[in-house]
């Protein structure tokens, strides 16, 4: 069994378990509410609200990998996750987690199609198209994801057992392993920045050819309203991205314990900012909401 790392004083422990419900609360009211939008409303039924949606419901995949066993821990007082536990947990946040960056990936080609092409937009990015792009998403975090976790899982661990985060970190749990772990690390860091580099170079590649389309537009409100349908997946690009590479690709000797700090944009902040970001910046999302309500 395993012990997670929260602080010790009782009343800091029920305000953070608090803060961490009442995110969650919110986290799955907001996306929850943009899938149902995008489901019941026929004018958003276009390849970019598609992977808006998908992408809302791994934010909410994510929060739920994290945040209840968080909040459990903290109000009844117990830290304990059996070693299977963790380890699942593990799995699951960086399958979510690297299956997120390939979409945003996907979504800024999305854009690209969209700005560079507007003529030929519907065919291009069909509902087939759409559909090979999502499940390929989901496959090749599948698969950058799971050779760690079996590289890890082979470890053999010792006494130690306090991992000083508020959820199992895979860098961490290797902290605690009585092997050399050096083979674990090298393709942790390998994977990570395969799909962080990879999927950041088609987001900027992408984004320079938006970029170039957008400032040759004849009209400032063309270029405005151009680059307005961009700005929200940009902000929740420069998130993700900043904090994960911050994270993870680097060697685990690095890794200290402000990480925590840092873990939040991903687990919390990002999935609470997500569904203002979209629909305060997004005039058809505001739309199908208005719409939403006078039914």
């Amino acid at each position: 069994f395993l012990l997670l790392g929260f602080p010790s004083l009782h009343h800091q422990e029920r305000l953070i378990a608090i803060t961490f419900l009442a995110s969650y609360l919110v986290i799955l009211a907001g996306n929850l509410l943009i899938v149902f939008l995008i489901l019941s409303e026929r004018d958003l039924y276009r390849p970019m609200y598609f992977f808006l949606g998908n992408l809302s419901a791994l934010e909410i995949f994510i929060a739920t990998s994290v945040i209840p066993k968080a909040v459990g821990s903290l109000l009844l007082g117990s830290r304990v996750i059996s070693y299977p536990a963790c380890l699942t947990q593990c799995y699951f946040y960086f399958l979510l987690g690297c299956t997120e960056f390939v979409l945003l990936a996907v979504m800024s080609y999305d854009r690209y199609v969209a700005i560079c092409y507007p003529l030929q937009y519907p065919v291009l990015m069909n509902s087939q198209l759409c559909l090979q792009l999502l499940l390929g998403s989901w496959t090749a975090g599948f698969l950058v994801t799971i050779t760690p976790t079996i590289l890890g899982a082979r470890l053999p661990f010792c006494n130690a057992n306090h991992i000083d985060h508020f959820f199992c970190d895979s860098v961490l749990l290797m902290k605690l392993a009585c092997a050399d772990t050096w083979v674990v690390d090298l393709v942790t860091c390998t994977v990570s920045s395969i799909v962080l580099f990879g999927s950041l170079a088609m987001t900027v590649v992408s984004y320079l050819y938006i970029i170039n389309t957008i400032l040759r537009l004849p009209s400032a409100s063309s270029r405005h309203k151009a680059f307005s349908t961009c700005s929200s997946h940009l902000a929740i690009v420069i998130l993700g991205y900043g904090s994960c590479i911050f994270m993870y690709v680097q060697p685990s000797s690095h890794y200290v314990s402000y990480n925590k700090a840092v873990a939040l944009l991903n687990t919390v902040i990002t999935p609470l900012m997500s569904p203002f970001i979209f629909s305060l910046r997004n005039q058809q999302m505001k739309d199908a909401l208005k719409a939403g309500l006078k039914r």
